[in-house]
């Protein structure tokens, strides 16, 4: 299998001297058990997707937590934009955070607050002038289609309408870097495949490095298979046999890496964890 060259129009190439944006090496977690993850090496580099697959309760959710400071690992070590956040004290961490966006499975929106004041929260915490918050938010809004729901309420949303508001918050400040945990998880496959366009549009559209935890094999090869035509105004498949080029997969098995490599790659695995979970 060949793999296609994003659009130029679309995507922009790294730097060649640019280093990953997230590295792990050797991370192990555990809580007053058996580890929950184990020797966990892998990086994000510049304008790069990573798939991340595996069953529930492998881990996946708690390596996020890592990549942000949110849990510190046993042992090895967690960079994050060049800089060892193993244990980073707390206070450090905030300005790194402020450079990712980060989308919860649920959403995790406010119900008290507007959509508005949901999407602008962290602009609203730094006493942004509301004039450019309103711009910002409505910006971020239109981006997942949105724009009418501005002064509405979450409960009044169905549940894709909130997912794509969670993206929207995650997109306002043009983060260095996006983490989506399980974002179609609960969904329809319609609004699903909603939810994987705008993230295609987004890898596609401001090259943004992401690493997206799923155990959704049709998400995750639908990632891999399409990219955003702006011209059109939504994603195409790519033509037969071409994968889109800065995608790829990582697996975990009972908290270990036991894959990391490219769409084809993973087909062609002779892992037996591997090939059951895509049969």
């Amino acid at each position: 299998m060949n793999h296609a060259a994003a659009p130029a129009s679309q995507s922009q190439a790294p730097a060649p001297d640019a280093g990953p944006v997230v590295a792990l090496s050797g991370v192990s977690v555990a809580f007053d058990g058996p580890p929950i993850l184990e020797e966990i090496t892998f990086s994000v580099a510049p304008a790069e997707t990573r798939i991340l697959l595996g069953p529930a309760g492998v881990g996946k959710s708690v390596l996020l937590k890592l990549i942000i400071g949110l849990l510190r690992p046993q042992r090895g070590s967690v960079m994050l934009f060049g800089e060892d956040i193993s244990h980073m004290p707390e206070q450090k961490l905030f300005p790194l955070r402020s450079r990712a966006g980060i989308v919860f499975q649920e959403g995790a929106l406010f119900d008290s607050l507007t959509v508005r004041d949901n999407v602008a929260y962290q602009l609203i915490q730094e006493r942004v002038p509301d004039e450019e918050v309103d711009s910002r938010a409505r910006e971020a809004l239109r981006f997942v289609g949105l724009e009418e729901t501005f002064d509405l309420y979450p409960p009044s949303l169905s549940g894709g309408m909130r997912r794509r508001v969670a993206i929207a918050r995650s997109f306002i400040h043009q983060p260095e870097l996006i983490l989506y945990d399980s974002p179609t998880g609960g969904l329809d496959p319609v609004t699903s495949t909603t939810i994987i366009e705008l993230i295609v549009k987004q890898r596609d559209v401001h090259s943004t490095p992401s690493l997206l935890v799923t155990h959704r094999l049709q998400d995750a090869f639908t990632l891999c298979s399409h990219r955003y035509d702006t011209g059109q105004g939504h994603m195409v498949p790519l033509p037969k046999g071409l994968t889109h080029p800065n995608t790829t997969f990582l697996m975990l098995e009972e908290g270990r890496l036991i894959f990391d490599g490219t769409l084809e790659e993973l087909l062609r695995s002779r892992n037996r964890f591997v090939r059951e979970f895509l049969a």
